[in-house]
């Protein structure tokens, strides 16, 4: 759903209706919330006509019994309000809170499943606004918004009718004030659609804006940015402020305007009774008093009802922002029917071809075979499509044409589930959770306890390190790892790869940039995780390449020569011999 659906509309009743169907699991609690506000409509009411009683036949006669009488029935009545008041607003938050629950788990669950071209194009910040403060922001439609306005607008339809039973020339003259309450109301709504709109733009830019920069502050700071960065953020706060300053405006102008006509109303209303009843008697004291209530209670709704639809509104927008993720159909296609139980780690590119933009290829025609144990390892410039034969291999993106196989059968026929389960990466730049080292390893799988971690750890050669951790194992890495080194977060990438016993093994420079006894220790346990299995190399030290079984050279997307790294040294011409001279015989003579 497009987020411009809903402007230019007072109100989207299919966007409500949308939102709606998520109370079906809870349709008790809302009759019961709905019966709450019927109840508290009709008790609302009869306070007034009971003081109107107690006046013109307990207090005006001296009835002294009549008085108990009356007082008795208002406290009654005052008990059962407070009751279903109590229901009415325990049960309406409670239904708010469930239904962004089950919001807030489906939007979560979808966006798991997205594919990783959606993440390239969409800011962390945004996303993160969508999933925390959009349905938040919708909750209060249930809590704030919709049985608030219903349960006003039953009293106010009672009131009218009580109104006009009881004196219909007073209710006619507080029924010309109606109309300007209402048609300020209307302008209200309009106005403030637009700018709670614009409010939840800003609010997402200064979301994404903040995000970015804390956990870009090491370059902005290394950089010395500060100043700029800050001016950045005046302007971002700024606009943010500004569109809060529109809406606190248009509320500037509403409430003093409604509060000046009720005001009005009130005063005809005594003026003409008062007059009334001096002349002939017609209109008694009671029936003023209780029509100065009853219009007190009839345009408190219409204000308040103003300030419940500026949040219904914003719920609104925020269910519009929400669902535009719902809709959205941007994850891989999980149709395989074959479960990939085990597998020999054979992998085929056949002819394949790939660009992030549909106009732009990356990967152009490329075609290899690794065989079930081989190490293959991809060389070439930056830019030249290595990393994304690995984003391929584990379909975080689909192909444009051509065909990958594992064990001879397309990647396409096998569930991703059970695809992905069976490739471990190793990235350059390690990403770790705010959590123990274990978790960061075993990420929540009950098959792998901590026993299995420890071996495991021993088996690699990374044991020692860990254990001179303090709490070793539970070691608490904080936020993206910010606790360890680059070479410590590449370790734990290794044994978390190598506890998962992957049959095919992607290393996508992962023993760049780190110090020469993490390289070493790197080393030791590359050695032993890709023993008996296929491994793919994105090869940025000679020692790794130069124990490849197969070395693929790539460049602008195709592959430019293949062979071992005697083979290609022995083409005087060729591009790899041209690449090992400049970049690795000068990493071999250091």
């Amino acid at each position: 759903m497009s987020e411009k659906s809903t402007k230019g509309k007072a109100f989207d009743f299919k966007l409500f209706g949308r939102l709606l169907s998520f109370t079906r699991p809870y349709r008790l609690v809302f009759y019961l919330v709905g019966l709450a506000a019927v109840a508290m409509s009709a008790l609302g009411v009869l306070r007034p006509i009971l003081l109107q009683y107690t006046i013109d036949l307990a207090i005006l006669p001296r009835d002294h019994e009549g008085l108990v009488f009356f007082l008795s029935l208002m406290v009654g009545v005052l008990v059962l309000e407070v009751a279903f008041q109590f229901a009415f607003i325990y049960y309406t938050n409670w239904l708010g809170q469930h239904v962004i629950r089950d919001i807030r788990r489906k939007l979560f669950d979808l966006m798991l499943s997205f594919r990783m071209q959606y993440f390239d194009k969409n800011a962390v910040g945004r996303l993160t606004t969508r999933a925390v403060n959009d349905i938040e922001t919708i909750s209060s439609i249930f809590s704030q918004g919709l049985f608030m306005i219903i349960s006003d607008l039953l009293k106010m339809l009672v009131i009218i009718g009580i109104m006009l039973y009881r004196s219909w020339e007073l209710a006619l003259i507080v029924f010309t004030i109606l109309p300007i309450i209402l048609y300020a109301t209307r302008l209200f709504q309009r106005a403030m659609k637009s700018a709670f709109e614009e409010v939840r733009t800003q609010v997402a830019n200064l979301n994404s804006f903040v995000q970015e920069r804390l956990s870009g502050m090491k370059i902005v700071q290394l950089f010395t940015r500060e100043e700029t960065e800050y001016r950045n953020f005046e302007e971002i706060n700024e606009r943010h402020k500004k569109a809060w300053i529109k809406t606190v405006w248009y509320n500037s102008i509403f409430f003093p305007i409604a509060e000046m006509t009720s005001s009005v109303a009130i005063g005809l209303v005594v003026w003409y009774g008062g007059l009334n009843a001096t002349l002939d008697g017609a209109i008694t004291l009671g029936t003023i008093v209780a029509f100065i209530e009853l219009a007190q209670m009839l345009f408190r709704p219409l204000r308040q009802i103003a300030d419940k639809f500026n949040t219904l509104q914003m719920g609104m927008v925020a269910a519009n922002r929400v669902f535009g993720i719902l809709d959205t159909r941007s994850h891989i296609s999980d149709t395989g029917q074959m479960e990939l139980t085990s597998t020999d780690g054979a992998i085929e590119f056949e002819n394949v071809r790939f660009g992030y933009k549909t106009d732009e290829e990356v990967i152009k025609g490329i075609s290899f075979r690794a065989e079930p144990g081989q190490t293959i390892a991809l060389v070439g410039a930056t830019g030249a499509g290595k990393s994304t034969i690995v984003n391929l291999l584990s379909r975080f993106y689909e192909i444009n044409s051509g065909v990958i196989r594992v064990d001879g059968h397309s990647i396409k026929d096998y569930s991703l589930r059970s695809l992905r389960s069976h490739i471990a990466i190793v990235l350059q730049d390690v990403f770790l959770f705010a959590d123990s080292i274990l978790n960061n390893i075993t990420l929540g799988d009950p098959d792998i306890d901590e026993e299995t971690v420890i071996q495991a750890a021993k088996a690699i050669g990374v044991h020692e390190f860990i254990s001179s951790l303090p709490g070793g194992y539970h070691f608490d890495v904080k936020e993206r790892g910010g606790m360890l080194s680059s070479g410590q977060r590449q370790l734990i990438a290794f044994l978390r790869a190598y506890v998962s016993d992957p049959s095919v093994l992607v290393l996508d420079e992962a023993t760049s940039s780190v110090d020469s006894y993490s390289e070493e220790l790197i080393q030791q346990a590359t050695e032993k995780i890709t023993q008996g299995r296929t491994s793919v190399v994105i090869a940025h030290r000679l020692a790794t390449v130069k124990k490849a079984d197969v070395i693929l050279v790539m460049e602008a997307g195709k592959i430019v020569e293949t062979g071992t790294h005697k083979e290609l040294l022995q083409k005087t011409d060729g591009y790899y011999r041209a690449l090992y001279e400049v970049q690795f015989m000068a990493e071999e003579m250091t």
